[in-house]
């Protein structure tokens, strides 16, 4: 059940089934690069007074509680 509508879903399947397995990997590590460096944007927002050992000490601990352990 979908709770917003979608309407590019579909182009955006056709792109990714375009590129090549090499493009669509180089494309993992850009996502996942920008993700975490936003996440970590986020966190000197939130925390300005806190020395960048003490951010990337919260960063750490935050991705380790969303790491699966399934695996």
């Amino acid at each position: 059940m979908h709770t917003k509508p979608r309407p590019n879903h579909g182009l955006y399947i056709s792109v990714l089934r375009g590129m090549s397995p090499e493009q669509r990997l180089r494309k993992v590590f850009e996502l996942s690069e920008f993700t975490k460096s936003l996440f970590l944007h986020g966190l000197r927002r939130r925390y300005p007074h806190l020395s960048d050992e003490e951010i990337r000490s919260i960063y750490l601990q935050r991705v380790a509680k969303c790491h699966n352990r399934n695996y």
